[in-house]
């Protein structure tokens, strides 16, 4: 009888999670209370991606309140975290910072160098390694300019990784809100003015057929309007182009009479048999008590992602 397996697939706060692959062992990271050391960012360990094991916290303390959404990259026997940090509420100030360790559970120990020292604000990057072995980082900043049918808001960057804790400082604009369903808020006070912000975050980057998907998570991250879309680019700096149907999120969005709200901010994953594509991320249970980490299979049919997900019933296993 085949395995299966019912999201959410870990019991505790896990949001924003980011599943690393690294010698037939996967390591999850996460967004959740520091530890009880004062370390930060959860790290989980599993063989299968249903099973999961707790190993504390990977990230030594910097001294800071806030510490959101961790990524890391695997790059000459070392590993790179990829997060923000910052102290003021909403975490208004978070600033991009990588740490570094030698085991992929830590410890990871900051660097001491802000990726986008002119950036107030920036959060969620995500390493990209193309297939050339050129690094990339695509991180969120916001934007005050409406322009081309952007609106106002929080959007998506590429930049070159010159190192792994280098950026080469020449930003291109990868996706801005542009749609109804990415709104955050109306009204929302921000740098001394009043705008009915919109958002899209939480990048992740998928080759496939020679060309680049950027899925991204867009609307309120506690409300049921967040969900999962992409744009699609010939080359990691892009130009990236929008598919059709952008009214509402295509890839994942919050299902009607199911058991999740506001499934999104993903990353992927090989299954263990080493060919599948897996979607990994979190949503809230109804009443809306934390936001834990899911799993489901990504798939293509007619050159499109397409995804099952979000599930919350059994579902065969990885």
């Amino acid at each position: 009888m085949a395995k299966t397996y019912r999201n959410p697939v870990y019991p505790d706060v896990f949001a924003d999670p980011f599943v690393l692959r690294h010698d037939g062992v996967y390591y999850a990271y996460g967004t959740a209370p520091g530890g009880a050391d004062g370390r930060q960012v959860p790290v989980l360990r599993s063989t299968d991606l249903v099973e999961w094991e707790p190993l504390g916290h990977a990230l030594l303390p910097i001294g800071e309140v806030h510490y959101w959404a961790p990524e890391v990259a695997s790059q000459g026997g070392r590993f790179y975290m990829y997060y923000s940090a910052g102290s003021k509420p909403e975490g208004t100030d978070q600033k991009l910072r990588v740490a570094v360790a030698d085991h992929p559970a830590g410890p990871f120990v900051d660097s001491g160098k802000l990726l986008v020292p002119d950036r107030s604000f920036a959060i969620d990057a995500h390493p990209f390694r193309a297939e050339d072995g050129q690094w990339y980082l695509f991180y969120c900043a916001d934007f005050l300019e409406l322009e081309g049918g952007y609106r106002v808001g929080t959007g998506i960057v590429v930049d070159r990784l010159v190192d792994m804790t280098t950026l080469a400082g020449e930003p291109r604009v990868v996706v801005r809100p542009h749609e109804d369903w990415h709104v955050f808020r109306k009204g929302r006070t921000m740098y001394g003015a009043v705008y009915d912000w919109h958002t899209v975050e939480g990048a992740a980057v998928l080759r496939h057929d020679g060309r680049y998907y950027c899925f991204y998570s867009g609307g309120a991250w506690e409300r049921d309007n967040y969900g999962v879309s992409w744009v699609v680019a010939d080359d990691p700096l892009g130009p990236y182009t929008r598919p059709e149907g952008g009214h509402e999120a295509l890839l994942m969005r919050t299902p009607k009479g199911g058991d999740l709200l506001g499934p999104g901010h993903n990353s992927f994953t090989t299954g263990p048999d080493g060919t599948s594509t897996w979607i990994v991320y979190h949503a809230w249970d109804l009443a809306q008590t934390a936001r834990r980490m899911c799993i489901d299979r990504l798939e293509w049919r007619d050159g499109m992602p397409a995804t099952p997900g979000p599930t919350w019933t059994e579902q065969t296993a990885p």
